[in-house]
């Protein structure tokens, strides 16, 4: 009996504990990594940089003419001279030269590069950028006017995989006990968004107590081609955003508040690239009814680009016209 009982039938198999067909191991593998990359984040930039695609969007307005000369003497060394012609702005020669050194970190970025220019009064603006390692950026911009600097800041940048850590300190004086501190601290929680602050410490002998500190949030969140960016304090909030409506055209709109003065401009802007005509036109216009455009030519076979600027306001009575020609 007993051997009939092991050649009998064996029992049905378990029902499954799924619906769910199983994907085979190598295309799991490939799912799983994709999914990865997909949520991998990535160093969210800086704070100075926070709203850059917006404020690109509008146009740098100019009175007057305006003449530039480029010339590259060498790989690394470039000089200019700016003849500039105005009744806003003080007009007269300003000569100009950058420096970018050998050490590249990118197919766009070598440093050291200093850059310059100074009038036949002796009005001088420096800027040194280097690049030390792949993580820590270093930043100094002078100005000197009538013998006497009026204006020193050194910068650092820390860019971490996920985060961005920078330090500014401004105008230091050591004797007298004053100068400005400022600490960002961006980072990025999703792909998308990007959360942070910014601190702000001044210290003086005019301002009340002696010193004044400003805490404020940041933040920046990206979806396809739109952008939303700003920050938020005590003193107001400081909104953008950004969109690419296509290759052509791009549209900016920035929003300002500042409750210590009760005030708040809205700005909008865009811009619109024409590659096949080597035109690049940028707009702009404000709650104030400033209206602001910006006109920019190449005059292709010739190395020479043509700039026109014009700026009305119909409510103050007010326009201003400019042009420029920039060559090399």
């Amino acid at each position: 009996m007993g051997n009939v009982h092991a050649a009998s039938a064996p029992p049905p198999p378990l029902p499954p504990t799924s619906l769910t067909p199983e994907l085979p191991t190598s295309l799991a593998k490939i799912d799983s990594v994709s999914s990865k990359e997909s949520f991998k984040l990535q160093n969210p930039g800086t704070i100075e940089d926070l709203n850059k695609k917006c404020r690109d969007v509008f146009p740098v307005n100019f009175e007057g003419a305006k003449l530039m000369l480029n010339k590259g003497l060498s790989n690394h060394f470039q000089i200019s001279h700016t003849i500039n012609m105005s009744s806003a702005t003080p007009s007269g020669y300003r000569f100009g030269a950058t420096y970018v050194g050998t050490k590249q970190t990118s197919p766009t970025e070598a440093f050291p590069v200093l850059l310059g220019d100074i009038d036949p009064s002796g009005n001088l603006n420096a800027n040194i950028v280097h690049q030390f390692g792949s993580r820590i950026r270093a930043k100094m911009a002078t100005q000197v006017q009538k013998n006497k600097y009026t204006a020193v800041q050194m910068s650092s940048d820390y860019r971490a995989d996920t985060y961005t850590v920078s330090l500014t300190i401004g105008n230091p004086d050591v004797i007298n006990s004053s100068g400005v501190a400022v600490l960002h601290y961006l980072q990025s929680i999703t792909p998308s968004l990007a959360l942070g602050g910014e601190l702000v410490y001044q210290k003086s002998q005019t301002i009340p107590g002696g010193s004044l500190a400003v805490l404020s949030a940041a933040g920046i969140y990206t979806q396809g081609d739109s952008t939303v960016s700003g920050s938020l304090s005590m003193g107001g909030c400081h909104l953008c955003f950004h969109q690419k409506a296509s290759d052509q055209v791009q549209v900016g709109v920035e929003l300002e508040i500042n409750t210590r003065i009760s005030e708040c401009v809205t700005t909008i802007g865009y811009q619109v690239d024409l590659p096949k005509a080597d035109i690049v036109f940028k707009g702009s216009v404000d709650s104030n009814w400033n209206v602001g455009a910006v006109l920019e030519k190449k005059l292709q076979p010739l190395p020479f680009s043509f700039a026109l600027s014009g700026v009305i306001n119909h409510n103050k009575a007010m326009f201003r016209l400019g042009c420029g020609l920039i060559i090399g």
